[in-house]
């Protein structure tokens, strides 16, 4: 027996098609698509959530103190005449960031490694924002599923495909 479905693909085809489904499902919560790639997909998945939840917690919060472009109320940077030539005005300021510690930081590589970069639509604007997918899997997906071992996805069949008769399925976040 077989220790994955090849789905009728090379081998890079198949990593292709398999990451950009992880990618959408930890973006958008839920896909659908055919039986196989659902149960594929399921294996990739739970193993991110997985590594997410086990590292939720392993960081410290470290105070670093950073120089910031100070704006007007545009929005631009504010630029000052130093010598003849416009400089632009910076700010100190302390900030509060995360700091991974090893076995958080070997994760999120682990993730990287399947997950491409997502973009989301935003709401009143043209372009798509990035999103960071890894920080969402520390931030939202892991809290909601540290007191559950596994089974972090469910599959829904719909019924058949129209064209080719194949079982397609929703591949959800329970």
């Amino acid at each position: 027996m077989a220790k994955y479905r090849k789905l009728s693909r090379t081998s890079s085809q198949r990593k292709a098609l398999l990451r950009s489904q992880v990618t959408a499902l930890l973006l958008n919560g839920k896909i659908i698509t055919t039986e196989a790639k659902a149960k594929e997909v399921r294996k990739i998945a739970e193993g991110i959530i997985a590594l997410g939840v086990k590292e939720k917690d392993n960081f410290e919060t470290v105070k670093v103190t950073a120089k910031v472009a100070r704006k007007d109320k545009d929005g631009k940077r504010v630029k000052e005449v130093v010598d003849g030539k416009k400089v632009t005005v910076y700010d100190e300021v302390e900030k509060e960031i995360k700091k991974d510690l090893p076995s958080r930081l070997h994760a999120r590589r682990q993730m990287l490694k399947v997950l491409y970069t997502a973009k989301a639509p935003v709401e009143g604007k043209k372009k798509a924002q990035e999103v960071d997918l890894v920080a969402k899997v520390f931030d939202e997906i892991a809290p909601k599923y540290v007191n559950k071992n596994g089974g972090y996805t469910r599959i829904v069949k719909i019924g058949q495909r129209k064209g080719d008769a194949a079982m397609e399925v929703v591949l959800e976040l329970v």
